[in-house]
């Protein structure tokens, strides 16, 4: 029921009672406050109906705008954490990168510890940050981590090519670290003569059954028996480098075969022309012997 329904009904009641007032006579003043005072309750019930009403619609229109607010809310939060799940992905990548760096570099361990958080400190009053400037801190970061990647794949590239090129020379040692060298490259006295020869490579300390290792990456170009070095493997790496691992007591690998840096090539021994176990190492480039030692220097041994 509407407030003008409840005033028309109102004027129906009290139009009764008038006409009742005046049929009784003495009654008519009572009969009249009667009137006056249902006029009055019936006009204070409708208007607080009418206010009840009011105050409901507010509360409806209030609840919608607080989900409204609430909903756009929940979408900023929904896109940040978007964009922070990106962030994240990337520094994962970046992560990875670095340690493979490491790794190609040959980095001390613990030079480049990427499990570590960063040190960080500050003192002073803490604001509140804006979203604008959130938004712009969190683009900064983005750019930055994309030039970090860009820069970080290309020394990526530049390491793994300086890393091909030295599987390809003979930049280690064939030996333990463990190892020394027991003769050196050039003339000397040769110990069963006790004249003067030539020694064509270096000679290593080991013992009888210790891995010999290739020094490069190259095939197996002969493996066998040759006069004076007794057992003994010979790797071609290409581009005119060749090494020769002599005296063993034991050939791990045939001819032909592939081998890469580092992997076994034999066993040590003192076979052939030699006075003790150890192992004989020499280079060649382009068909002439030269001194290992210029080699060697370039990078330390491969086992330990």
């Amino acid at each position: 029921m509407t407030f003008e329904n409840i005033i028309q009904a109102s004027r129906r009641v009290a139009a009764h009672l008038l006409q009742h007032g005046v049929y009784f006579g003495t009654r008519r003043p009572l009969l009249l406050g009667s009137v006056v005072l249902a006029t009055g309750l019936a006009g204070g019930l409708g208007a607080g109906i009418v206010m009840n009403a009011s105050l409901r619609a507010q509360v409806t229109e209030q609840q919608a705008m607080i989900e409204l607010n609430r909903r756009e809310a929940q979408r900023e939060v929904n896109a940040l954490a978007a964009r922070l799940g990106e962030l994240q992905a990337e520094a994962n990548r970046l992560n990875a990168l670095g340690e493979r760096l490491t790794r190609i570099g040959q980095l001390e361990d613990g030079e480049f510890d990427f499990d570590k958080p960063v040190g960080i400190g500050g003192v002073g009053p803490v604001e509140d940050i804006a979203r604008p400037e959130l938004d712009e801190g969190l683009e900064q970061l983005g750019q930055q981590f994309s030039v970090a990647g860009e820069q970080l794949s290309v020394l990526e590239s530049l390491l793994f090519n300086r890393q091909l090129d030295l599987n390809a020379v003979p930049s280690r040692t064939p030996v333990g670290r463990s190892s020394y060298i027991t003769s050196h490259f050039g003339y000397r006295a040769d110990p069963f003569s006790g004249g003067r020869a030539l020694h064509k490579g270096v000679d290593f300390s080991a013992r009888t059954g210790d891995p010999v290792y290739a020094v490069a990456d190259g095939v197996i170009s002969f493996s066998g028996a040759r006069s004076g070095y007794g057992k003994v493997v010979e790797v071609d790496h290409g581009n005119g480098y060749v090494t020769r691992y002599a005296h063993n007591s034991k050939l791990t690998r045939k001819a032909g075969e592939l081998v890469r840096a580092g992997q076994e090539v034999a066993k040590a021994g003192s076979t052939g022309r030699s006075t003790g176990a150890h192992v004989h190492f020499e280079v060649w480039e382009n068909g002439k012997v030269v001194n290992p030692r210029n080699f060697l220097s370039q990078q330390s041994p491969l086992k330990g």
